[in-house]
């Protein structure tokens, strides 16, 4: 097999395994003896952590989220780009564009299916959101302001996140024109509307609960 291909295997596998290391699970799981995927909507993201559990070990789940994304695209753009990683992420060539949407598509699919987890996983947003970030400024300022404008108007936290499935296609398009890309970011975009499909069928019912930043009191 040509040297490039087992680069970019590898990078692939690195960012799925990275993406496997779910904060939510983790954190519920190890650390409070209490899966977080047994309570609320079953899901193994940040929304159903805090509103189960909240506290301080929430933070814990955002940095497990935010790392694990930033570590699988520099290894990826060391791998794939040939530069050190802290040279890399200075870098805004095509190549790292093409490593990050790759690594970033492997990331998502470990949050979202890790085997290490019976493949119950979260809906990406939080380490989506991250890559978006890393991946180009433009990109990010319209995934994430999509996403933060409808959430502050609705105070529907799926609402923003699923627009982002469609937001982020379109500026990738823009920004970069290239078929390659866009076929990545619409699978990414793919997998995150089809995670919210439960929340979608909810808002369009109107039974969606709303974001409160105070949890529930248990009765």
């Amino acid at each position: 097999m040509d040297a490039v291909w087992i680069r970019v295997i590898a990078a692939a596998v690195i960012a799925y395994f990275c993406g496997c290391f779910n904060g939510a699970v983790i954190v519920s799981k190890y650390i409070l003896r209490d899966d977080v995927r047994t309570h609320g909507s079953g899901n193994a993201g940040l929304t159903n952590f805090y509103r189960t559990f909240g506290g301080p070990l929430t933070f814990v789940v955002i940095l497990t989220d935010v790392l694990k994304a930033v570590v699988a695209l520099l290894i990826g753009r060391w791998l794939l780009v040939g530069h050190l990683p802290a040279l890399a992420m200075l870098m805004n060539s095509p190549e790292q564009a093409y490593s990050d949407y790759w690594c970033g598509l492997f990331c998502l699919l470990g949050h979202m299916f890790p085997c290490m987890f019976q493949f119950k996983g979260g809906k990406g947003i939080l380490s989506g959101g991250t890559i978006i970030i890393m991946i180009d400024w433009r990109v990010a300022l319209v995934g994430w302001g999509g996403f933060i404008l409808l959430f502050l108007l609705t105070r529907y936290v799926s609402l923003g996140s699923s627009s982002t499935g469609i937001d982020l296609p379109i500026v990738t398009w823009f920004v970069y024109r290239d078929w390659v890309l866009l076929v990545l970011i619409c699978i990414m975009g793919g997998l995150i509307l089809w995670k919210h499909r439960s929340n979608i069928a909810r808002l369009i019912s109107g039974t969606e609960s709303k974001f409160s930043f105070h949890r529930k009191a248990a009765g």
